[in-house]
């Protein structure tokens, strides 16, 4: 299925979550093809029947692009951008995942809006269902690009960098940040010039604010439009933080290693004196897993210092397996 190219196309990447796609993706459709011109469905090689589903939808705006095998958010992205870029050259890309729709009318208000000349890229405001701003989507200001936000952030940890509620007001203006997420991102042909694609090698977490973030620092501009709000159903902390699949720890701490390197420079080796002690303490949320999570830690740690990309997604999840029970004729040997 193929549409002729337009002024706004969403790129949405999506895994074995047909549940949350199945809500999602007619959150996306029902805006009227003179706001949005098509959608891109990266299908990362989803066994729970998406592919099946999806040949149901009969909107001609979809266009699903499967891959062969599972490469992340960061590789979905990449593969997607590229193939909007190439087939549609839209204006605008508006980028997200599975578990992320826009909320009605949100997409219509983004063109009404009638984006500043300055953004090369925009960022929604993006709640939970209930209406709670999600945390992990809040726009950033990079903390050593200004000393203001450098103090913030050291007497307010992460609230010193992050938008405030106050940003979220149905009225607030529109304003300046340095980092956001890939959910609601709205990333103009000129964004897209100056930064280039993701990096699949990162495979998920992180990606989208290194992406960001490089953005910014070369030169590009990103515009926080509190009137265009997202809906983002996440759902991979347990209660206490943990992490959902285990191997999501691994790829949550190499990456934000990169994250900080990025922006600290030279202060990044003090900061790790701060970081790998709360880092070590997450520990405590892992009883009876506290192996692997140490596993994981220490590969994190040792690749993310090294900047290095290379371990496969198997390996990962190697890395994540609980251990086995030993061969029999190992344990015969023990007990002699």
């Amino acid at each position: 299925m193929s549409f002729t190219a337009g002024r706004l196309v969403a790129v949405v990447v999506t895994c074995n979550r047909l549940d949350q796609l199945k809500c999602s993706l007619p959150r996306w459709l029902e805006a009227p093809p003179e706001v949005l011109s098509a959608l891109l469905l990266v299908d990362n090689a989803s066994t729970d029947g998406t592919a099946d589903w999806l040949k149901g939808v009969t909107d001609p705006r979809l266009t699903v692009l499967r891959l062969a095998e599972n490469r992340g958010g960061a590789g979905g992205f990449e593969a997607g951008m590229r193939a909007a870029a190439r087939q549609f050259d839209p204006d605008w890309m508006v980028l997200s995942d599975d578990d992320a729709r826009p909320d009605p009318g949100a997409l219509a208000a983004f063109l009404a809006a009638d984006p500043d000349p300055r953004w090369e890229g925009c960022a929604a405001a993006v709640r939970h269902p209930d209406g709670r701003i999600c945390a992990i989507n809040r726009p950033v200001k990079d903390p050593f690009r200004s000393l203001r936000v450098f103090l913030q952030t050291l007497r307010r940890g992460r609230a010193g960098f992050h938008l405030g509620d106050e940003a979220y007001a149905p009225k607030a203006p529109e304003q300046a940040v340095d980092g956001a997420s890939f959910v609601g991102f709205f990333l103009s042909r000129k964004g897209l010039s100056r930064a280039g694609w993701p990096d699949p090698a990162l495979f998920l977490y992180g990606d989208d604010a290194l992406y960001t973030l490089g953005l910014s620092r070369a030169g590009g501009r990103i515009g926080f439009l509190p009137q265009v709000s997202f809906e983002h159903d996440f759902q991979s902390l347990e209660p206490g933080g943990r992490m959902r699949p285990l191997w999501r720890i691994y790829y949550y701490h190499r990456n934000l290693l990169m994250l900080y390197r990025l922006c600290a420079g030279w202060l990044f080796w003090p900061a790790l004196l701060i970081v790998l002690p709360v880092w070590a303490g997450k520990i405590r949320h892992y009883p009876g897993e506290r192996r692997i999570f140490a596993r994981l830690m220490r590969h994190a740690l040792h690749e993310g210092l090294r900047r290095d990309t290379t371990r496969s997604h198997l390996s990962v999840l190697r890395l994540a397996e609980a251990p086995g029970p030993a061969p029999a004729a190992q344990r015969l040997s023990r007990s002699t």
